[in-house]
């Protein structure tokens, strides 16, 4: 059953025609982008809650986290379009039930603090791109769909901000698996999340299917005036 409403919930994503328009798709592959989105400054955004300094370099970062299974894409670039090779990007979110790991506090006790689940860092490649395999992300109380991430250039912290879920991809992807589907849909709709409201529609990640695997990415502008060459 989990398999048939996995299968079903790709096919229904994948023929979403308002997560990523054909034409956008195709004017921001020419223009060397993996989103529609065009080349605005990140926002800088609270750090939120329970990030840890990462000792951990890895692409995967599931560490066996019951889920839907996610490729998150952040690919950097500056003001101008043009790919930052080379920086290191920090991600971290809860999981399925709502919990960080590293902290006793974030929700599951001494057991999550305890472990690094769903947290890690990437450098990104020659189009600018860091990509993790992970799942999607649940919820906690008082915040829509999110994930965290930082992003360095050497040893410079350029931005700390938030990436957000369309609301109709949450639904669909959380009515599909009983994993999410216990706790139902976040408490606290995107239009009312202060914080998502803050960042704006630039820093909601475009969904899709992309080799039969759930993928969320987004692009995150930075800005290099003033940094030593």
């Amino acid at each position: 059953m989990q398999t048939l409403a996995r299968r079903n919930l790709l096919l229904s994503l994948a023929a979403a025609p308002a997560l990523l328009p054909t034409m956008l798709r195709a004017q921001a592959a020419q223009a060397g982008l993996i989103t529609g989105n065009v080349c605005v400054l990140a926002p800088e955004l609270a750090e939120g809650p329970f990030y840890t300094e990462p000792a951990l370099m890895r692409r995967d970062i599931t560490e066996g986290s019951a889920g839907t299974p996610l490729v998150m894409r952040l690919q950097v670039v500056d003001a101008a379009c043009a790919p930052i090779t080379g920086a290191r990007v920090d991600v971290w979110h809860c999981d399925a039930s709502g919990v960080y790991s590293a902290f006793a506090e974030g929700g599951g006790g001494a057991a999550a603090a305890a472990q690094s689940f769903l947290r890690g860092s990437q450098m990104t490649d020659d189009l600018g791109v860091a990509s993790f395999v992970t799942i999607y992300p649940g919820w906690y109380p008082g915040r829509a769909v999110h994930v965290h991430y930082k992003v360095y250039l050497n040893t410079r912290e350029m931005v700390t901000s938030q990436m957000f879920f369309a609301e109709n991809v949450s639904r669909e992807v959380y009515a599909a698996s009983p994993i999410y589907a216990a706790r139902g849909n976040a408490d606290v709709p995107l239009d009312s999340d202060r914080i998502a409201r803050r960042a704006g529609d630039g820093a909601v990640c475009a969904v899709e299917v992309l080799d039969g695997v759930l993928t969320a990415s987004l692009v995150v502008g930075i800005g290099t005036a003033g940094l030593a060459g």
